[in-house]
């Protein structure tokens, strides 16, 4: 299948396309403009609150006339353009294809060979997010704003997030935690270090990303990093921007005030200032992007707090934490060991609250991307880390859809590993607001490495935006249906393997997307028995109605954006973390012995909030040979302010169960 990098397909149609939008634009910018004078977000509410001279206002009835003369004006060249734009659409592509043109940060090649020296098993990490880029006056809807500028500071949050150094620690021994001045050393400098004492030991595995700054993120590691890979096997070889410290025992569990002075030396002078990027000066006049003390959800202060940075993970043994803990604070790596421990023993995987994207994030599945111009300096942003960007996806008009749509879909996809197939289809059967959007679904084929025998190994994932508006129970399973049923379609027409001669192996088939109903909520009991969860699984849930007592909502109460409390991604995720903070900021399941007002409900509330965002896996149409199974999975709130979701991320592990696979 051949990928689209271009909307048309000839230039003199670009051309004659971009004239028609030429002429709409203005039109269509100060109707935008106008109805956003008029609805106010909470923050705007606040601060013209405290202004006494009622300073907007008088804008307000400055530049109303204006703006109507002037979109009065623009309406008959509108109308010209939309006359040339509309059936210029039945010959658009469902998408643009985008490849990072720097070759020196491109590296998706360079993944494909990792597989092979993998061992026994590699892991990949899916992410993804309701963005909420639509136009600013849509926006508003949702209590968020400045669409141009949460873009761009979106994808500078994700990017810098993702590209993050992961740094490793693991103790020799279970009762072992005394910590070397030269371990701590090769952990403020990932690279320095004496790389031949890098070692794996069964124990307490620790998982640690110091700050990031990204700007180099294209080319994940230098090359004392690819060669210490090269000299050290570990269990995730194929995880970039990884330093391995060995935990030793021959301090005692002591370190002198020498050995932290330098540490804490090493430490600041590895945190060099970021230059601020174009428009930065912009964004930080809304409160979206207003970086305050402790503040790390852009990784840009070297004062910022690495809380929840830290992970911590016991795999064989008891060790002496409260040791550790000290230990890392008082050589000022972090700020404080914050250790989640599995509140239930049969669980097989780790799960938390996270303040930043995983590192090594692989794939990105966005929605709600509806603005076309913010849509680029989103893919702008994340081209410093995803190699491959799928973008504008969907149709407009009448094209191929029974109504008329003049958005697309909404959907975004980014990947670091090359795209192999994509297709896109539209759900027909929106309804109401909806389907004014041309919501549906993007499949992709990508291929993540290859074996000693050169045969393809290749994942499949799908990305969609369901039916909205609540009580719309039969439309939603009307279009997991049909999601089922083009997927099945796309694997089948992309799939060049036989039983008798298997050209590819599939690793993993996995789906992510904002699906609008929740698991717990008495109103969506349709859904959440569609057979779609037969064949995939959902890590969050136990069964229909019963979601995993960890497992938290996504979808964020708007009138609560801006309050001081979560306004950070540390200071949302400490509010989540708690069950009073949850009800006082999520959205929870609709009952009907509950109003549908956030307002003072202290009550007794079903579930943890409403999880309308999903990450699904199947190890159904994989090779037989290999197992698939679920290493982490987080709630991430680096995006706080800046949309009224919570992001998610999956980390899935295939074994291959031999050394070579």
């Amino acid at each position: 299948m051949v990928l689209y990098t271009s909307p048309f397909p000839n230039s003199f149609l670009s051309v004659l396309h971009s004239f028609s939008w030429g002429l709409i634009f203005p039109c269509y910018w100060l109707a935008d403009r106008l109805v956003a004078s008029f609805v106010p977000t909470t923050y705007e509410k606040r601060q013209r609150a405290d202004d006494p001279c009622y300073f907007h206002a008088l804008c307000i009835i400055i530049t109303t006339p204006i703006y109507l003369a002037l979109l009065v004006a623009s309406l008959p060249f509108a109308l010209i353009g939309f006359l040339l734009w509309s059936p210029l659409q039945s010959a658009r592509r469902p998408y643009i294809y985008s490849r990072l043109e720097d070759k020196s940060h491109a590296n998706g090649a360079t993944l494909l060979t990792e597989w092979k020296a993998a061992g026994s098993g590699k892991s990949f990490c899916f992410g993804s997010a309701n963005v909420c880029l639509l136009p600013d006056s849509l926006a508003r809807f949702n209590n968020v704003f400045n669409t141009q500028a949460r873009a761009k500071e979106i994808g500078r949050r994700i990017r810098n997030g993702a590209s993050r150094p992961q740094i490793k620690i693991y103790i020799d021994s279970p009762t072992n935690t005394s910590i070397s001045a030269a371990s701590f050393s090769s952990l403020v400098s990932p690279q320095g270090g004496d790389s031949t004492n890098h070692t794996f030991n069964p124990g307490m595995k620790r998982t640690t990303s110091m700050e990031y700054k990204g700007d180099n993120s294209g080319s994940n590691s230098g090359e004392d990093t690819r060669e210490d890979k090269g000299r050290t096997r570990e269990p995730n070889e194929g995880e970039e921007n990884s330093c391995i410290v060995r935990i030793n025992g021959e301090d005692n569990g002591h370190m002198s005030d020498t050995e932290t002075d330098a540490i804490n030396d090493q430490a600041h002078a590895s945190c060099p200032a970021e230059p601020l990027l174009e428009g930065d000066a912009e964004v930080s006049k809304t409160p979206n992007h207003k970086q305050k003390e402790g503040d790390s959800g852009s990784l840009d202060s070297c004062s910022a707090s690495r809380e929840s940075l830290v992970k911590v993970r016991v795999v064989d043994g008891t060790v002496d934490q409260s040791s550790v803990n000290k230990l890392l604070y008082k050589a000022s790596i972090m700020k404080k060991t914050s250790v989640r421990k599995k509140k239930h023993t049969d669980e097989t995987f780790d799960h938390e609250i996270s303040a930043f994207f995983p590192a090594n994030l692989d794939f990105l599945c966005l929605q709600e991307v509806f603005d076309k111009r913010a849509a680029e300096k989103l893919k702008e942003q994340l081209h410093h880390y995803f190699e491959y960007i799928v973008y504008d996806v969907g149709v407009y008009s009448c094209h191929s859809c029974c109504s008329f749509k003049f958005v697309n879909s909404g959907l975004l996809f980014a990947s670091r590993y090359p795209v192999m197939d994509a297709a896109y289809h539209c759900y027909p059967n929106g309804r109401g607001t909806d389907s004014l959007a041309s919501k549906g679904a993007l499949f992709l084929k990508v291929q993540v490495g290859s074996t000693p025998q050169d045969q393809r190994i290749v994942g499949y994932i799908s990305c969609t935006h369901l039916q909205a508006i609540a009580g719309d129970t039969t439309v939603r399973c009307e279009q997991l249906d049909m999601l089922q049923d083009w997927l099945s379609e796309f694997r089948k027409s992309t799939s060049s393997s036989s039983t008798a001669n298997p050209e590819e192996l599939v690793a993993f088939d996995v789906i992510c997307g904002d699906l609008n109903f929740d698991n717990c909520s008495s109103e969506d009991k349709l859904e959440q028995q569609h057979s779609l969860f037969t064949h995939y699984k959902d890590p969050c849930r136990i069964g229909p109605g019963e979601d995993k007592p960890w497992a938290i909502g996504t979808l964020l109460d708007p009138e609560g954006l801006y309050d001081e409390q979560v306004c950070t991604p540390d200071n949302l995720q400490k509010v989540l973390e708690s069950e009073e903070g949850r009800k006082g900021y999520l959205v929870y399941p609709t009952s009907k012995n509950h109003s549908s007002s956030q307002k003072g409900r202290k009550a007794s509330l079903k579930g943890n909030g409403r999880r309308i965002d999903y990450m699904l896996y199947t190890e159904e149409g994989l090779y037989l040979e290999w197992k698939v199974e679920v290493e982490e999975f987080s709630f991430i709130t680096q995006l706080a302010g800046l949309t009224d979701h919570l992001p998610v991320a999956m980390r899935l592990m295939v074994s291959t169960g031999e050394d070579d696979p």
